[in-house]
C-alpha cells in the first residue's frame, strides 16, 4: 500500500541486539491531506541502511510504501505498519497537482413514506387514489 503526506513528527531512535545481530528502528508519523478530513499514520522504517537511505525529516513530503501486518502478545493483537520504501515528494509538485474540494450540491428531500419519488405528492385539493 501507498500513502502521500506530512512528516509531522518523528520518534526517537531505537536499537537492540537480538540473536540476528545489531537493530535499529525509528517510528514516524505522517498526515495526509484527504479533504474535508486528514488522516494521520504512524509507520516503522527498520534497519540502519533504510534509515539512512530515506533520511527522513520532520515537514517533508513523503510517499510511503508499505506492508501492514498484526502480531498477538499475551491475548492482544497490535498492528505493525513497516515502510520498505519512503521517497521524498517535491511540495510545489504536490500543491500544483492537488484537486480543490467540489462545492456541496444541495439535496433533494426524500419523498415521504408510501410515495414514489416520480410521483407528485398529494395536496389537500387533489384527488385521492387510495384504493380505500
Amino acid at each position: 500500500m501507498e500513502l502521500q503526506g506530512k512528516v509531522i513528527a518523528a520518534m526517537p531512535e531505537r536499537s537492540g541486539v537480538s540473536q540476528r545481530g545489531e537493530w535499529k528502528s525509528q517510528e514516524f508519523v505522517i498526515e495526509t491531506h484527504d479533504s474535508p478530513y486528514s488522516r494521520k499514520l504512524v509507520f516503522t522504517v527498520f534497519g540502519a541502511d533504510r534509515l539512512q537511505r530515506f533520511n527522513i525529516q520532520v515537514g517533508q513530503e513523503v510517499l510511503v510504501a508499505f506492508d501492514i501486518d498484526a502480531h498477538e502478545w499475551n491475548g492482544r493483537w497490535f498492528n505493525d505498519i513497516r515502510a520498505f520504501d519512503v521517497r521524498q515528494v517535491d511540495a510545489s509538485q504536490y500543491a500544483a497537482s492537488s484537486v480543490a474540494p467540489v462545492a456541496q450540491q444541495p439535496v433533494a428531500p426524500a419523498p415521504a413514506a408510501g410515495t414514489s419519488a416520480s410521483q407528485p405528492m398529494e395536496t389537500e385539493d387533489g384527488p385521492d387514489d387510495l384504493p380505500f
